[in-house]
């Protein structure tokens, strides 16, 4: 018996210098790889944990203090993976901008990858990334093929989500699952070729799936997939509810393609679906990035980010004009005299509705929907501001410290339409402006995108007056989450006709 107590004691021993000794490995071998690669200062990072101890559970605000210690570049490690973080406009313009090639490559995203393994056009690297965000651009930018054009199709729909607002017949009501089913029915009549009625409980259920999706990664759980995505695979939480409706997303795109592939005519493509089959059956490089599995994987990345992204930033934006009800009736002003009430808005219209285009442009500034954009890698060894950044080192640039730049905007964090408004009261330019990042993976939707925001914006504008259920003064404009998206507080609103 006693030998059994020292043969456990030695075991135990024997283990526990293990673990030590592959601590103390963990630990030389960051500190070696951070002198190797001299990679911008940062805190000091914990074997394993890296630097999460001293992050605080709203990443940007963490961010924003290390800035203050660090400056504009420094590293952190979440978890055992170093990423260099670009704060303010100037270090993330100098990286996406001046040195767009080197930092074009896109970072590690373990909850995406887990599902897209590599696929799509919003999470794929080198020429497969290339091929598809190219020909992406180039349908999108011909959509219609001599039919309807885009904005056509927004302005239809806008008048299909006035019906929605008039059908509460002035008593409260959530409005996002109205903005994201308008939102979402123009992209999916381009890609598509159609679009659902609003009491569809088959694409109720993705838009729901949508919505859980972003809030789930913009919460902790979320982060830490992100961070330890070989251990929370086998953790119970919220987070395995991303990939189950993953799941239920691309059988819904299959089906899609499957009809397509059944009716398809090569001589009359009718959508982007079709587009893409067109350059599946060309021949030529037997090792295609034309496939049924990047077909699938680049429609759901402009399924969701053509509908979570815009959808949000009109959430947000109605619940900023019911705080400030002074500015949004200078809107109403503006939009009566320069439309009336009898026509659609245009994007035509935007010139002409200075006013209104800054507050637009305020309310994604203020919001920053995506506060730190998609994570980036250099796809090349790469020297930036005298240090060396190894070839495939993560890097996150931090937008919403561009749209809180000081230098570049008066009270940042305040809400302001003048950040957007030159002396004589006319719309202006800031090149600080990047909601849809900037460089090489600038959002190839981003033209929809503030179409859509733009349309949306004004048509309900044009027909009601937004009136909140509490006072003004006790709406609060925090963000309910803060991690991969900026999500509003859930509230309720009463549409009043004018």
């Amino acid at each position: 018996m006693f030998s059994n107590v020292l043969t456990g004691w030695k075991r135990i021993e024997i283990c526990s210098m293990t673990i030590t000794l592959v601590v103390l490995c963990f630990s030389f071998l960051i500190i070696l790889r951070r002198r190797k690669s001299k990679l911008p200062p940062g805190p000091k990072a914990l074997p394993f944990l890296g630097n999460l101890h001293q992050l605080d559970t709203n990443l940007v605000k963490s961010l924003t203090e290390l800035s203050h210690r660090y400056g504009p570049v420094f590293t952190i490690y979440l978890g055992p993976q170093p990423n260099v973080v670009l704060y303010g406009y100037k270090a993330v313009k100098e990286a996406l901008v001046e040195q767009a090639e080197n930092f074009s490559g896109r970072g590690e995203f373990p909850a995406f990858y887990r599902f897209t393994q590599g696929n799509g056009m919003a999470f794929s690297n080198g020429e497969k990334w290339k091929d598809l965000r190219r020909f992406s651009l180039v349908t999108l930018r011909n959509f219609g093929m001599g039919k309807r054009s885009i904005e056509e199709r927004i302005q239809e729909e806008a008048q299909f989500m006035l019906e929605e607002f008039r059908n509460t017949k002035q008593k409260p009501f959530d409005p996002t699952f109205f903005l994201s089913q308008a939102v979402s029915n123009v992209i999916c009549s381009i890609v598509f070729g159609n679009r659902f009625e609003y009491d569809n409980k088959r694409f109720l259920s993705l838009l729901q799936h949508i919505h859980d999706i972003f809030k789930i990664l913009s919460s902790g759980w979320g982060k830490f997939y992100n961070i330890y995505p070989g251990i929370m695979d086998y953790l119970p939480g919220p987070h395995q509810r991303i990939f189950k409706n993953f799941k239920n997303m691309k059988s819904f795109v299959l089906e899609n393609v499957s009809d397509h592939e059944k009716t398809f005519q090569a001589e009359h493509p009718r959508d982007f679906i079709d587009c893409f089959l067109i350059k599946m059956q060309k021949k030529g490089n037997p090792i295609s990035n034309f496939n049924n599995e990047t077909l699938v994987m680049t429609t759901l990345n402009l399924f969701f980010g053509g509908t979570e992204t815009v959808s949000t930033t009109l959430r947000y934006g109605i619940l900023i004009l019911m705080k400030y009800p002074d500015i949004t009736e200078k809107i109403h002003q503006e939009i009566d005299k320069v439309i009336g009430r009898n026509r659609c808005p245009t994007v035509e219209d935007r010139s002409n509705l200075p006013y209104t285009d800054a507050v637009i442009h305020e309310i994604q500034r203020f919001t920053s929907i995506i506060p730190l954009s998609l994570p980036h890698c250099v796809i090349r060894d790469t020297q930036f501001r005298g240090y060396h950044l190894p070839k495939g080192t993560n890097v996150t640039p931090v937008l919403m410290s561009v749209h809180n730049d000081p230098e570049k905007f008066k009270e940042p964090l305040a809400f302001n339409p003048e950040n957007f408004l030159d002396e004589n009261n006319q719309f202006k330019n800031n090149d600080a402006f990047m909601p849809f990042s900037s460089g090489k993976r600038i959002c190839p939707g981003e033209g929809l995108a503030r179409m859509e925001i733009f349309i949306f914006f004004t048509t309900f504008l044009q027909n009601f007056k937004l009136k909140p259920t509490v006072h003004p003064d006790e709406i609060d404009l925090t963000p309910s989450l803060s991690g991969s998206g900026n999500v509003p507080a859930d509230y309720q609103l009463i549409a009043v006709p004018r």
